[in-house]
């Protein structure tokens, strides 16, 4: 192929979803505060390697360099978007603040309810063990007396060891992060 196909191949006769891409690409790079060498990382890890020139040339060059279905499909693992958010027009999403926020609340979304689960498991567990104490109470006032008594010691050691004075030790008990 000549040079001047090449460019008639790349230049303004290039259908719209390729500028699309081209700008999408620039716009989720420059959102992440990432370098076409970044990118180029990126795109390697995901295995898609691009060279961070072709990067360039396909954000910026004249004319722009051709985007093939491999590197598009990387482009795509590596901003999480869809082959359509990818090729559609960049002004039709909303803005980068406004994607992030929608991802945000998907996300604490999700946390939310796997907390409110939890929370649920413990509301019930707590229940069966206070029927299991009420139970035992209900013997005798002995055993009520031995219950409660119980209770009022285990809650006085729990407020002793959450005073501001013993947090060194707590912070000992904490297991290393990362395992």
């Amino acid at each position: 192929m000549s040079g001047e196909e090449g460019a008639e191949r790349a230049g303004p006769s290039r259908p719209v979803p390729e500028d699309h891409v081209a700008a999408r690409i620039k716009l989720e790079r420059e959102v992440r505060g990432w370098s076409t060498v970044k990118l180029a990382e990126e795109m390697a890890a995901a295995g898609h390697p691009i060279n961070q020139s072709a990067i360039w040339r396909i954000e910026s060059g004249k004319p722009r360099r051709r985007v093939n279905l491999d590197e598009a499909l990387g482009f795509c693992k590596v901003f999480d978007l869809t082959m359509q958010d990818l090729t559609g027009p960049p002004g039709e999403l909303a803005t980068p603040r406004i994607r992030q926020l929608a991802k945000e609340y998907v996300q604490m979304t999700r946390e939310y309810r796997q907390l409110r689960a939890a929370i649920d498991r413990n509301q019930m567990h707590l229940h069966e063990i206070d029927m299991e104490l009420n139970a035992y109470g209900d013997k005798g006032p002995e055993q009520r007396g031995q219950v409660d008594e119980l209770l009022r010691l285990e809650e006085r050691a729990l407020q002793r060891s959450m005073h501001p004075s013993r947090a060194h030790l707590r912070n000992q008990e904490q297991p290393p992060t990362g395992e």
